[in-house]
């Protein structure tokens, strides 16, 4: 494969799914405008699925270039998804151990908001996890990072992890993992960064309700309204009650 020629073959056939009433409609769920081409997540991953359905051979190597080359040259929202989406299908299985470090650097230079952030988590992250357990702990280090997308990644990417079953074992995130996050992270100033923090809390409230209860009292008086709402949303309504209280509500 030559990288750049299929970067432009890939580039084309998602311009030509653009949709400029569809551009105009997401900018809706963004606080800035977006440069958008108007193409759903579903269809840049078909997309980039239907270029390899005939290119099955390609080692997972290459597709790691064709991203690089994809995610630089970007210019629109879905071209950074475009990027992510070229690994979806080898990320559990066909990349290594420096996947982690290689997503830090994007989420610092080619991620620009919320969306971009998460689908790199959920659909590209997720399933390298699954496969490299042992590496979670890397995304402990995104915390300190310049880039509020890499600090909300740190959240994100491990939200799936409060306790799954891979394989014939139950993983579960150590509750010292979560809690550290949060804490680390308790007074950054981005609102993006704030509800990172509240999701994974929220998921490990569904896990562990008695411990996250804790350490909302503890730290309630410090925490950001919105972290403690994703927080408290789905807890038992009692609790929740209980802790809405505190004078967060």
């Amino acid at each position: 494969m030559h990288v750049p020629s299929a970067a432009d073959e890939l580039a084309k056939t998602l311009a030509a799914r653009a949709d400029p009433d569809f551009a105009v409609r997401m900018q809706r769920y963004f606080p800035h405008e977006i440069r958008a081409l108007g193409v759903a997540n579903a269809a840049v991953v078909e997309i980039a699925d239907g270029y390899f359905r005939e290119r099955r051979d390609t080692p997972a190597a290459t597709r790691l270039l064709l991203a690089e080359e994809v995610l630089a040259r970007a210019e629109y929202h879905e071209e950074v998804l475009l990027g992510f989406a070229v690994l979806h299908k080898v990320a559990r299985t066909g990349l290594g151990a420096e996947l982690p470090d290689r997503c830090e650097h994007w989420l610092q230079t080619y991620v620009s908001n919320w969306a971009q952030c998460d689908d790199m988590c959920l659909k590209l992250l997720y399933p390298f996890f699954l496969g490299h357990l042992e590496l979670i702990p890397r995304t402990r280090d995104w915390v300190a990072s310049s880039s509020p997308w890499a600090r909300r990644a740190a959240n994100v990417a491990v939200v799936k992890f409060v306790r799954r079953t891979v394989g014939r074992t139950v993983f579960e995130l150590p509750l010292s993992h979560v809690f550290d996050n949060c804490v680390r992270l308790m007074h950054d100033d981005d609102v993006y960064v704030q509800k990172g923090s509240g999701w994974l809390l929220k998921v490990t409230a569904g896990v562990h309700p008695d411990e996250v209860a804790e350490f909302l009292r503890t730290w309630h008086t410090e925490m950001p309204r919105d972290t403690f709402r994703y927080a408290v949303e789905k807890m038992d309504p009692r609790l929740r009650r209980s802790l809405m209280e505190l004078g967060q509500g």
